[in-house]
């Protein structure tokens, strides 16, 4: 049993114990090129989560990772077959009956450790701060902590050389030869605004890439995979210490 993960624990541990923080992994059920599975922002989610509060817990933070949402915002990814699309009105829904759980349970602080790039709570958070005022809500993207390049060698945005590395070292039984995977080629938009990245526009993900990935995977190895979780989980795991630390009337310096 581990004393942090909902899921593990029982009524009797729960009631004796004053939780600080509240985590709530968000993935994704999408396609992943062709040799990593659907459920990879899951795994990613749920075990990025789980060892960083295991770090967080060691350092004295009182903290509780719930159960991952499986589903997320798959929108431009409409034609992939079976990718489970989470429209983000619903996601509003769920995280706003989250928070309504948490409020109510005394548990004022709740980080959502975000795995898919096409979830976005900011919104979300604005609406549900008003909403619940005794409430410190924050996302946090776990593939952003910690800079990709000191790691691979080649920039991964789906199913490249980070994320086969990180599945590679997480579940090797769930990943298929490499010699089968594509090359993660993909098409950038024509119009330079959104090219250059200060501009949006959502991608039509078919029109893009032609196996699903974006990002080369054919350098990834387990071992890499192994080095960059250790120094994101090490660095998300002082970020949850340092939220459960925090007073919610005392954010700013």
């Amino acid at each position: 049993m581990r004393p942090y993960i909902l899921s593990e624990i029982n009524w009797k541990t729960i009631q004796e114990t004053h939780y600080k923080l509240a985590v709530l992994p968000w993935g994704a059920c999408e396609a992943h090129n062709y040799h990593l599975p659907y459920g990879t922002d899951i795994i990613e989610a749920d075990r990025v989560a789980a060892e960083a509060a295991r770090i967080a817990w060691e350092k004295g933070s009182r903290l509780v990772v719930l159960p991952v949402i499986p589903f997320g915002v798959n929108t431009g990814q409409y034609d992939v077959k079976l990718d489970m699309n989470m429209n983000p009105s619903t996601q509003l829904a769920v995280l706003r009956d989250v928070v309504d759980v948490l409020n109510r349970h005394g548990i004022h602080k709740l980080v959502i450790l975000n795995s898919h790039g096409g979830n976005d709570f900011k919104t979300m958070i604005r609406e549900l701060g008003l909403q619940f005022p005794s409430m410190f809500l924050c996302q946090c993207n776990w593939y952003q902590a910690v800079d990709q390049k000191e790691f691979f060698e080649n920039k991964d945005d789906h199913a490249g050389e980070m994320e086969t590395s990180v599945i590679m070292h997480l579940t090797p039984e769930l990943v298929r030869p490499l010699s089968e995977a594509g090359d993660g080629a993909a098409k950038k938009f024509r119009i330079t605004g959104i090219r250059e990245g200060w501009a949006w526009a959502e991608r039509k993900w078919t029109q893009v890439t032609k196996d699903t990935g974006v990002g080369d995977p054919r350098k990834a190895s387990a071992e890499k995979g192994a080095k960059y979780f250790k120094a994101v989980t090490e660095k998300v795991g002082n970020f949850f210490h340092e939220v459960a630390s925090a007073d919610n009337n005392d954010m700013y310096v």
